[in-house]
């Protein structure tokens, strides 16, 4: 059977490596997507109730939903990680419009901060383990066998 390797880019140049990303960046843009979703559904009852007119309720809608979904991009960031903290206060507020909002918004920012909480601490400890795919580490020490 043949070996699949990669070919080259076009410009000849080797295929670059991506980027490892770490645990707490994938929780929170994890809990982000969630939360775009999320929106997408309070847009509807906002829109059914008739609390705002249509195009501000889905224009609206549609900023936080874009807000979201790129703030999910840049939480590698130091200031991307500040920026979702910052969604978590607009999501609450939202309970200015639709009361039920200042619980689901409450019950969504735990679960940002359950997520950053353990991704760091995900992340601590995989940084004091060496990486199986890392080229500087030795392979693990055989036993000795008994020789007859």
């Amino acid at each position: 059977m043949e070996a699949v390797t990669e070919a080259p880019a076009p410009n000849g140049k080797p295929p670059r490596m991506r980027r490892r990303r770490t645990a707490t960046e994938s929780l929170l843009s994890i809990t982000l997507v969630l939360e775009a979703i999320l929106v997408f559904f309070i847009v509807m009852v906002v829109f059914g109730l008739r609390i705002l007119p249509p195009a501000v309720a889905f224009g609206g809608g549609a900023a936080l939903v874009v807000a979201l979904l790129l703030v999910g991009r840049i939480v590698r960031y130091r200031w991307g990680v500040w920026l979702g903290w910052a969604l978590q206060a607009f999501l609450i507020a939202l309970g200015i419009l639709l009361p039920v909002m200042y619980f689901v918004g409450a019950i969504f920012a735990a679960i940002w901060v359950y997520c950053f909480v353990t991704g760091r601490r995900l992340d601590r400890r995989n940084a004091e383990t060496p990486s199986e795919t890392s080229p500087d580490t030795d392979p693990p020490a055989t036993t000795e066998t008994k020789e007859s």
